[in-house]
């Protein structure tokens, strides 16, 4: 743990200089004290490490005494800095190793590529989770299914990059036609495999899909991003407005067992309960499931599953149900 540590303190110091005792601390979950002890070993060692007092002191190393790592291409540098929001690092409590090793890797980078690297990290973001848990986007600015057709993502990119304004040609799900923005973008994240601008409209964020974008232009205006706000916070917020809709209905269903993997692949993300007791039996051929829907018409989507799903409660949606099964009875009984 402490050969780590003094690694990391080094690398630390190799990349940005001048480093308080009290950042290093907070930074690697030690005291101060321990950080002082840590630097007293590195210069045992031969590390021309020195501490300087006052109000502007801190940790330091001699100008020019520094290890690199030759061989890597601009490209190879920033594809190493596209980090996950929220993932499989995290799901394996990996997060800390992750850290770690970026910061071994921003100092071992050869100096022209590090703002580069740095700026990648900034501005990309990658969350392979799907929302709420099934293959259907969110709803909201720029969410559901859609085919593109628009620019790639290289100009929207550049503005990212270039830290410049963006006019767009947007096509919003279910309206008629398109409609144009002028945005500031934050940054580009993949969410499970499909891309978004994250951006502020008149000063509010929102989420636009990348697919849905018909035409992208940069403009020469200096983006305008809130003041102390980056890209990390402006989608973990967007994400859980997505995420956490209101929920209007509630229903009781029922699914033949056979059918259950089938049902929970298609709606798994609206299931809120399945009883202890439900489907615990070989015998018993229906598992009783908790679900939520956002209206009482989204429940046509079950008669997919025909006699295979029932609706118990609410009457509601029965009766919702019913309507729509004689729908389709009429159009099709001649």
């Amino acid at each position: 743990m402490k050969a780590d540590r003094l690694l990391s303190i080094l690398l630390l110091l190799q990349t940005r200089g001048r480093v308080p005792a009290t950042e290093l601390a907070e930074r690697l979950e030690v005291s101060v004290r321990t950080i002082y002890r840590d630097v007293e070993s590195l210069s045992a060692a031969g590390v021309p490490v020195f501490t300087e007092r006052g109000r502007h002191g801190g940790i330091n190393l001699l100008p020019g005494y520094r290890t690199d790592v030759t061989g890597l291409t601009a490209d190879e540098a920033r594809a190493l800095f596209v980090l996950s929001a929220q993932g499989a690092h995290s799901d394996l409590g990996l997060d800390g190793a992750l850290g770690s090793a970026l910061r071994k890797v921003m100092a071992a980078l050869p100096a022209p590529h590090r703002p580069a690297a740095e700026r990648v990290s900034e501005r990309i973001l990658v969350d392979p989770a799907r929302w709420l848990q099934n293959p259907q986007a969110g709803t909201g600015t720029g969410s559901g299914t859609g085919s593109g057709g628009g620019p790639d993502l290289g100009e929207l990119q550049y503005a990212v990059f270039a830290d410049r304004r963006l006019r767009l040609r947007y096509r919003h799900g279910g309206t008629p036609g398109p409609v144009d923005y002028t945005v500031d973008p934050y940054g580009l994240v993949s969410k499970a495999s499909v891309w978004y601008l994250v951006a502020d409209l008149r000063g509010e964020p929102r989420l636009f899909r990348v697919d849905r974008v018909l035409a992208a232009e940069t403009t020469e205006e200096v983006v305008r991003r809130r003041a102390g706000v980056a890209l990390g916070e402006v989608w973990a917020a967007l994400r859980e407005q997505v995420e956490r809709l209101p929920v209007e209905l509630q229903a009781r269903v029922r699914v033949r067992r056979g059918r259950l993997d089938m049902f929970l692949r298609f709606h798994g993300g609206r299931v809120t309960a399945l009883p202890p007791e439900a489907g615990t039996g070989p015998a018993e051929e229906w598992v009783e499931l908790a679900m939520t829907f956002p209206a009482a018409g989204a429940v046509r989507a079950l008669l997919a599953f025909g006699a295979e799903v029932e609706v118990l409660a609410p009457p509601a949606v029965r009766r919702e149900l019913a309507r729509a099964a004689a729908e389709a009875l009429r159009l099709y009984q001649d």
